[in-house]
């Protein structure tokens, strides 16, 4: 496995399901270029899945071209509560990518207890990629996630899974107890969306930028991650072929990690606390529910991430674009706004929390910085 994965989410042509006739010329022409890029990178890994549109479509008339041993294949398929409805959409699946195999599988979205219940039991979809593991059809089987830690963390501790696509990086750290507990299964560990939920890091703001000289924030953050050997691979989802660039640029340093970001994740946290106290950061998050236990869903976690954010290195931007998206992304983008809550609810909720009485103010100044037009998952729009 390479250290970038050729991430599969934005460079096909739509997120509809197309036929093969309905691919624009110059649309396959962009995907092959990035496919053949990553290549000659030697990022070798190409990562998709049945959710993204027509990526698994395209993504055939690019493989096909290819020898099979050159390249590590993996896409996924969302648990069913019917497991017969889940071995349909992986025929699918096949059938789209003209594949023999999959290097890797994913179950797409263990972002619930019941989503994982759908999985693991018995007569569950796990039985179904199993058998087809016995076929020689799928190598590996793994999960990707969006859930709160502890539900990772369950899933993992299932020994079911050989890997996990989650989110963890430098602005978002909640993760690692789930890491940690994939390390213990002897799990590869995948990390999703770096540069996009990671902070927008291809559109930051000037603040973040000088903080980060003479790196990029994006090679900051690719480094940040891979510093820890039990991140194995981090996502680079690309829509051209120059796009890996930053990531590469960065790995120029990847044997002299620590010196090389030590000085610039100290001028950025120093530059959190100025605004916001050592009483705050990094500490801030320690003591929060998930939003599955907070009163009205509100997403505590999340809504504190942004805001802290916003203050500390003026990445309002990203907090807009995030904040919109809560309430509107099923289980993908779990929680609600902070429009409809009691601050006594919301101070019993935190109990403990040294901000606790503070935190309902938070919220109201964070919608009143976020609030603006809704958005929704790339998948639903």
């Amino acid at each position: 496995m390479p250290v970038i994965t050729a991430g599969g989410m934005r460079y096909q042509q739509s997120w509809e399901d197309l036929s093969a006739d309905k691919i624009k010329k110059e649309e396959q022409e962009r995907i092959t270029s990035c496919i053949h890029r990553a290549l000659e990178l030697g990022i070798n890994h190409i990562e998709t899945a049945r959710g993204y549109g027509s990526s698994e479509v395209q993504l055939k008339r690019v493989l096909k071209d290819i020898p099979r041993e050159k390249y590590v294949l993996q896409s996924k398929v969302a648990p069913q509560v019917d497991p017969k409805k889940f071995e349909a959409i992986l025929n699918d699946t096949f059938d789209r990518l003209g594949c023999d195999y999959l290097d890797l599988f994913g179950f797409h979205g263990i972002n619930l207890d019941t989503i994982l219940d759908w999985t693991v039991r018995k007569g569950g979809c796990m039985e179904v990629a199993r058998r087809w593991q016995k076929d020689g059809r799928i190598k590996h089987i793994g999960f990707s996630t969006h859930a709160p830690c502890d539900v990772i963390v369950r899933a993992a501790e299932t020994g079911e899974f050989d890997y996990v696509n989650l989110h963890w990086y430098f602005i978002n750290q909640t993760n690692w107890a789930a890491v940690e507990a994939a390390t213990k299964q002897d799990m590869g560990v995948f990390i999703i969306s770096p540069n996009d939920k990671g902070g927008q890091l291809f559109n930051p703001p000037q603040k973040l930028v000088d903080l980060c000289d003479p790196l990029t924030p994006m090679g900051f953050n690719t480094l940040f991650c891979l510093r820890r050997p039990e991140v194995h691979t981090l996502s680079v989802g690309v829509a051209q072929p120059d796009q890996f660039d930053p990531q590469i640029d960065a790995l120029e340093h990847y044997d002299n990690i620590d010196a090389t970001i030590a000085p610039i994740e100290k001028r950025i946290n120093d530059a959190i606390v100025a605004e916001l106290g050592t009483d705050w950061w990094p500490s801030y998050v320690e003591g929060l529910p998930s939003y599955l236990n907070a009163p009205g869903e509100v997403n505590l976690q999340y809504i504190l991430r942004l805001w802290t954010l916003a203050k500390g290195l003026d990445m309002d931007g990203y907090g807009k674009y995030r904040y919109g998206m809560l309430g509107n992304g099923d289980h993908w983008m779990g929680g609600q706004k902070a429009v409809d809550f009691k601050d006594e609810d919301i101070i019993k909720a935190v109990n403990g929390h040294p901000f606790a009485k503070k935190i309902p103010d938070i919220l109201r100044e964070a919608h009143e910085i976020f609030k603006g037009e809704e958005r929704k998952r790339l998948s639903s729009a």
